[in-house]
């Protein structure tokens, strides 16, 4: 067990490593192929920062352990609300009264109802993969439009105070995770391999080991999921989140924590859905999918009146994030 518990963590790290590197190099091949930046930040950043709990689902799938890709969307979905916001709120705090995430959020609570009601179905398959991803479609698009409605209010200012701006400067403003102007074409090529090379290998090492895992403590798959690689998966938006504390942008926290749900509930279970059924255990229903939407709905005073995210916040935010864990292994 202790070997599997070593060949679990060197698959996630493999993972978060190769996620990065197929980042980078999306990004800026993206960008020197003229493709604009938010288009680049709504799709390929969206879909790249997500693709290590994709590859993890997908291959989960595929070795006949669907519980373990369910548990991990489920079980990340509630360590980014109580875990991610709640370290940096404790080590800095969040001053939400300046964001603007309301629409998101709105959205990610739309996904999570419709997650949940899609899953009393009993498994989520073929049919169920393709209303996710058409729900995806929709909000994705719905992102686009309020985006280029952001832009066309900040022409309309500057032009209102007889300055000029050129949309194309907007655009080159977009402030995305890994782009580099000047990063020749070769090491976006070697990014682009390293990735698409790291991803199925680390998937494949964390899977194998998890099931292993599960079986040698006599639970089901889908627990390891809740706990152990949900955790793992969370580590690069619980470092994203630290720092953005650090740096005074509640925005960036909250973004991307609503924007990871998001796409875990959506997209990772779509694609997955597709590639074979998963299965809904009982207790999911009744236990873990609720704490999921009770997790989303305790930050809604925080999204819309700007409360402050201090210590003691981010203390019951863990704490609750631990009892769920004990909870669930118990």
């Amino acid at each position: 067990m202790i070997l599997d518990i070593a060949y679990a963590a060197l698959g996630l790290v493999i993972l978060l490593f190769a996620g990065d590197s197929l980042v980078k190099g999306a990004v800026n091949l993206a960008l020197r192929l003229g493709i604009p930046a938010l288009i680049v930040s709504l799709t390929i950043v969206a879909f790249g920062t997500s693709a290590p709990e994709l590859l993890i689902s997908v291959k989960a799938v595929m070795e006949g352990a669907p519980g373990l890709a369910l548990g991990n969307v489920v079980g990340s979905n509630t360590a980014n609300i109580l875990l991610v916001l709640g370290v940096p709120a404790i080590l800095k705090g969040l001053h939400t009264a300046d964001t603007d995430t309301r629409q998101n959020y709105i959205m990610m609570l739309a996904a999570t109802v419709l997650f949940i009601t899609i899953g009393f179905y009993g498994t989520y398959g073929a049919v169920q993969g393709l209303i996710l991803l058409a729900g995806l479609t929709f909000m994705l698009f719905m992102a686009f439009q309020a985006a280029m409605a952001h832009r066309r209010e900040l022409i309309a200012e500057a032009k209102a105070k007889g300055e000029q701006i050129d949309p194309e400067t907007l655009d080159e403003e977009e402030d995305l995770e890994g782009a580099d102007p000047d990063l020749p074409f070769w090491k976006i090529g070697v990014f682009l391999v390293l990735g698409l090379i790291g991803l199925p290998i680390g998937a494949d090492l964390l899977v194998d080991a998890s099931t292993n895992i599960a079986l040698a403590m006599g639970v089901s798959d889908t627990v390891i999921g809740l706990t152990l690689v949900a955790l793992g998966t969370s580590l690069p938006e619980l470092a994203t989140t630290v720092m953005a504390a650090y740096r005074n942008q509640a925005d960036v926290a909250l973004g991307n924590v609503i924007g990871s749900n998001m796409f875990n509930l959506l997209g990772i279970i779509g694609i997955a859905g597709l590639v074979g059924p998963i299965p809904v255990e009982p207790e999911m229903l009744r236990f873990d999918m609720w704490v999921m939407l009770a997790a989303s709905v305790l930050i809604a005073p925080f999204v819309f009146k700007g409360w402050r995210m201090g210590r003691l916040w981010g203390i019951v935010f863990c704490a609750l994030y631990v009892l769920y864990i004990v909870l669930v292994i118990s």
